[in-house]
């Protein structure tokens, strides 16, 4: 079975069990501040599982592309990868337990649908804690389908339980299906979750019942959700009976390729990893790209540039001399074009920022490569000093370098270069590593008045310098909010003022906000601004500012614009070749 075929027959079964299909939304979480990526198909829905009405009501069901950045150490062994893809089903206080198991089941071990042996799965559920009762109802539900007491493990929170994403928010007890693999167990206490690969993770239904407070209490949800996802990945694998994930259809092409740019028929065992980081790495960048994040040495940037330069070394490893990014890159979007088609329209783009990025790199490799062995061979530790001038001189980030320690025998002083980075960066890297969180910062005053700004903002450039402005970023906090648009040069004083001139007008006019939900072919006759791709699903919420501003956008907004405050730009600048990036606050 092909991946393909995987994707299209979770979406069929789910439709026929009342599910609506919604979109595959963009890496970077909208308007969410304490995440730097989408790491789980729920994290677009969060406003929704609070409460908040879908346009699409009460059953949803899609593929989500996924980025971790917790995985990407792990990258080279048998299963992890950053980037991946979620099949997921979800209710929204609509069904729960006694459903959602069943149906899980049903589709794994069906003859209609993915007919996996029964005896090869096991199931894990939540042992119970001072916070929450063992979660008997699941249990009970598998002993129901036939699932055998000795193949139900109870594991502790930190195993069967989810979330909150961050310190609050929605969580709640899961279960989770896994398959036997059918190699040796590791010993007497083997299980699942384990970690020996002999159980492989294929499903997680998650069943949020609480929302932890601030302070630390468990509190019960008034709207019961399920949230499920299994990774298209793993099951592939499972499907295909192959030994890890690399093997599977969804690698061949992009081994293939690399087998030519590196002349060779056979991968060598030494250079199994630097394979598969390859293959893993320029995936994900090349959907990066194409969600609009470029390299740089903050934020999103900085783990694209880290993924980009780590395939970059990984390429010297294997003897490939010649540019070799934007040649697998190709052969991506001709494999994932059909379903995610922002990947062709950005291709040109995708291609040239990573010729960019490894020529920068490329260029100082080799010497950095030569001053780290220099290092080594000289003291018996890589300190803070050191990490860092290989990091400000020749670019490596320290996952680099780490993980040249770690080939070398050599441990790296990660501490010690955490504070160098800080003396010369105003953002360091241990805080954007920190920035993962619940997905609930929409709520908070501020960055809810900041989102309507934004949009005000958004057609303001419109006004003011070219009706050809299209969107290619943002992020918000409660202090400020980042607008990134297309633009080939620096805005002028006059031109800046200009822009805050519109945007306060219609402040001062205390324009009221409307919310309308719609289908997407409606959308697509009103002069609304978005990017009609595979973001939006059927079904979509529109959001009017008066006659001024029309935009496709989940919310939420204030009322009316008279809530704002007065719009002040604080920075403009250029962030790549024909792109500009704005910083405004309201006072």
């Amino acid at each position: 079975m092909s991946s393909d075929k995987l994707k299209k027959m979770y979406m069929d079964f789910f439709q026929k069990n009342g599910h609506k299909v919604i979109a595959n939304a963009s890496l970077i979480p909208e308007n969410d501040p304490t995440a730097l990526f989408i790491s789980a198909g729920m994290h677009p829905l969060v406003p929704y599982l609070l409460g908040q009405p879908h346009p699409s009501g009460t059953k949803l069901v899609n593929v989500q592309k996924c980025l971790r950045t917790s995985d990407i150490d792990e990258v080279g062994d048998n299963f992890h990868l950053s980037f991946f893809e979620m099949l997921g089903n979800w209710s929204l206080g609509d069904y729960f337990k006694a459903e959602s198991i069943p149906w899980s089941y049903e589709f794994l071990t069906s003859k209609e649908w993915l007919n996996i042996d029964k005896d090869k799965l096991s199931v894990t559920v939540f042992a119970g804690d001072e916070n929450a009762p063992r979660d008997n109802e699941s249990a009970n539900i598998w002993k129901e389908l036939g699932v055998p007491e000795e193949r139900i493990y109870y594991l502790p929170k930190e195993d069967n339980w989810w979330g909150p994403a961050g310190s609050t928010g929605p969580c709640g007890p899961d279960t989770e299906i896994f398959y036997d693999t059918g190699i040796e167990p590791c010993g007497s206490e083997c299980k699942p979750g384990c970690g020996c690969g002999k159980y492989n993770e294929i499903w997680n239904n998650v069943f949020m019942e609480y929302n932890k407070t601030p302070d630390g209490r468990y509190e019960l949800l008034k709207q019961r959700n399920v949230d499920t996802g299994m990774g298209v990945e793993r099951t592939i694998n499972v499907l295909q009976g192959k030994k890890n994930v690399y093997e599977t259809e969804i690698f061949v092409p992009l081994l293939d390729r690399i087998k030519e740019l590196a002349e060779i028929e056979e991968i060598l065992d030494e250079q199994v990893k630097s394979v598969r980081v390859i293959m893993d790495h320029t995936r994900a960048a090349t959907f990066l790209l194409a969600d609009g994040v470029v390299p740089r040495n903050l934020e999103q940037g900085y783990v694209l540039r880290r993924i980009i330069r780590g395939a970059i070394r990984h390429g010297k490893m294997m003897d490939i001399e010649e540019e070799f990014l934007s040649e697998l890159a190709q052969t991506i979007i001709g494999m994932y074009a059909e379903d995610n088609p922002h990947l062709k329209s950005c291709e040109d783009f995708i291609l040239t920022e990573l010729k960019k990025e490894y020529k920068k790199f490329n260029n100082t490799l080799a010497k950095g490569l030569r001053r780290f062995n220099r290092i080594s061979k000289n003291k018996n530790e890589i300190d803070g000093k050191d990490a860092f001038l290989l990091y400000q001189s020749f670019g490596f980030p320290i996952e680099i370098t780490r993980e040249l320690g770690i080939e070398n025998h050599i441990p790296v002083d990660v501490d010690g270069f955490d504070e160098e980075f800080q003396k010369h960066q105003k953002v360091s890297r241990a805080s954007a590593d920190k920035k993962f969180g619940s997905g609930l910062a929409d709520s908070q005053k501020e960055t809810v008045k900041l989102h309507t700004a934004t949009h005000l903002l958004n057609e303001a450039l419109r006004v003011v310098l070219s009706k050809d402005i299209v969107q290619r970023g943002s992020n918000i906090t409660h202090e400020r909010l980042r607008f990134d648009f297309n633009f080939d040069r620096k805005l002028t004083d006059q031109e800046k003022k200009a822009v805050e001139a519109v945007v306060n007008d219609q402040i001062s006019k205390a324009i009221p906000v409307e919310r309308i939900e719609t289908t997407m072919d409606e959308a697509k006759k009103m002069e609304i601004q978005a990017m009609f791709d595979d973001k939006y699903g059927d079904k979509v919420t529109v959001y009017s500012i008066g006659d001024f501003s029309t935009e496709l956008c989940s919310g939420p907004h204030v009322d009316n614009t008279g809530e704002l405050g007065y719009f002040r730009i604080v920075k403009e600048q250029g962030i790549s070749a024909g792109v500009r990036r704005i910083r405004a606050v309201l006072e």
